[in-house]
């Protein structure tokens, strides 16, 4: 009788502390290109210029990433990465050019299966229909800032077809549609909801409420503005020089009718001025642009946050705000993003859940973009699937002593002369790059092949990436430690296409 006894105090032990416990909607916002710099909770000289409240309110009350990377910067193949944790050679989206399968297993199917309510709401940029969302409701291919078309399944039309217009400026109208969903959702059922911004990808456009932000300021420009091509930092690579935003501007000026799109604040004037002069005045209205178009974004997150406040919901709400992938804003003398040195790969991310993880804290753990859905499914308690290539990082950001990754793998696809194709790895110290230069067949990719370089980066002592040190001796060791990591991460994600050749060195 006592062993009975036992046996079912035991049992009922054992239920009670296994319960499981209630999934949260879990609402997942993305903004296009919003890289670091411009977020204002990553320290840097334009912090104190930005505005970011809504931002601010998610960092003190959630877990900030310092080291999220994305493993091919640029927006059609980090959306596909993110929506199916898989690299880009598993999910074959590589490039602008590619679109996702609808048939692919993404997250929005996995969550659904699972009985969540599921949406998509803004960019969606993967050309062929969103498959697993109960609804969608987005942009035709980039999509337009002012009066935006939206599509949904009554009137979905392939790629930039299609959709009805919307009144009123991008972020403000997929802000509103998304409170609008999610306050039509069964409160007795979890929803998974992606709110995916056009900003602030180019042209930059604001609402005409932030047109007068930062309007008689001289913001700091970054160490590297001037960074001319070669250098002596031995960069390899030309890549997308601030300059040519300069020239699209002019030539937009010289016949807007027949330029790809528009730009705020125009004319932009530079008679007289030598190149250095204008790359510095160019800096000064491609940042302002682009941090009016991001104040836009954080409205709307306020806007959210007291609209889930306001019908109760907040509480059992996980939030997260990332962008695609980073974006350079002038360092290096660069814009756009492509390459995998730290502006363009890093991606900002913070997430607010109060109900399981800590407030108001910074983790440093070494993250892949390929791990977010991993993590909405731990908290969806749905199993990963063995085709998924994340891991989840939900242990890490309830104690941050625990380590991420000891490596990050990235490789960028759409090969072009002065941003050749390349793979690499990252610890939390050092970089290796390889440049391989080839098109490979790729969509959108330039036929015109490139010398074959490395690169090599000590982060500790160089964060800004200005001085590659791939032919000092004094750092031989860690370069033949970072090569058979980048061997192994290689092996280890199935990426069989180009072999990481032996190291060769250059004798200053």
């Amino acid at each position: 009788m006592r062993h009975l006894l036992l046996g079912f105090v035991s049992l009922f032990i054992f239920g009670c502390s296994t319960a499981p416990e209630k999934r949260p909607n879990i609402l997942f916002i993305m903004a296009d290109d919003h890289t670091s710099q411009a977020w204002g909770i990553y320290g840097g000289a334009l912090a104190p210029y930005v505005k970011n409240s809504g931002i601010q309110r998610l960092a003190s009350e959630g877990v900030t990433l310092d080291n999220l990377f994305c493993t091919n910067s640029i927006c059609v193949p980090s959306r596909a990465a993110i929506l199916t944790g898989r690299m880009s050679h598993k999910n074959g989206v590589y490039t602008l050019g590619d679109a996702l399968a609808p048939d692919t297993l993404n997250l929005a199917k996995l969550m659904r299966a699972a009985g969540y309510n599921t949406a998509i709401i803004g960019k969606w940029h993967l050309k062929e229909e969103p498959t697993g969302f109960d609804y969608y409701k987005v942009l035709p291919g980039q999509g337009r800032y002012f009066d935006p078309l939206l599509k949904t399944a009554d009137n979905w039309e392939y790629g930039w077809k299609g959709g009805e217009v919307h009144k009123g400026f991008s972020s403000d109208v997929i802000g509103d549609e998304s409170i609008a969903w999610m306050a039509a959702q069964d409160p007795d059922k979890p929803f998974f909801l992606m709110t995916h911004f056009k900003a602030t990808h180019e042209p930059f456009h604001y609402p005409e409420r932030h047109a007068s932000l930062l309007e008689n300021v001289e913001l700091p420009e970054p160490t590297t503005l001037l960074e001319p091509y070669p250098t002596e930092t031995g960069r390899t690579f030309k890549g997308q020089l601030l300059d040519n935003l300069t020239k699209r501007w002019l030539r937009y000026q010289a016949d807007p009718e027949k330029f790809w799109t528009d730009y705020p604040g125009m004319p932009f004037e530079v008679e007289g001025l030598d190149s250095i002069a204008i790359r510095k005045k160019s800096y000064q209205k491609f940042v302002k642009d682009f941090i009016r178009c991001g104040a836009a974004i954080d409205d709307n997150i306020e806007k959210i946050l007291a609209a889930l406040e306001a019908s109760g919901q907040l509480e059992n709400t996980l939030i997260i705000y990332t962008s695609d992938q980073g974006y350079f804003l002038g360092e290096h003398g660069f814009f756009d993003k492509r390459m995998m040195l730290e502006e363009s790969s890093r991606m900002p991310f913070v997430i607010r859940y109060p109900n399981d993880l800590p407030q108001g804290q910074r983790n440093e753990s070494l993250l892949m973009n390929i791990d977010i859905p991993a993590l909405i499914l731990d908290y969806a308690q749905v199993a990963l699937p063995a085709s998924m290539q994340g891991k989840s990082f939900r242990a890490q950001l309830r104690d941050s002593s625990l380590q991420g990754r000891a490596y990050t793998y990235y490789r960028y696809w759409e090969h072009s002369p002065d941003r050749p194709a390349h793979f690499g790895v990252r610890s939390h110290r050092y970089k290796l790059i390889y440049y391989y230069g080839q098109a490979l067949g790729m969509k959108s990719a330039s036929q015109k092949s490139t010398l074959p370089s490395w690169e090599f980066y000590d982060l500790a002592t160089d964060p800004q990436e200005q001085t590659n040190q791939m032919n000092n001796p004094d750092y031989r060791k860690a370069i033949e430690q970072m090569h058979q990591a980048l061997i192994d991460e290689k092996a280890y994600y199935e990426d069989h296409s180009v072999a990481v050749p032996d190291l060769w060195f250059t004798t200053p």
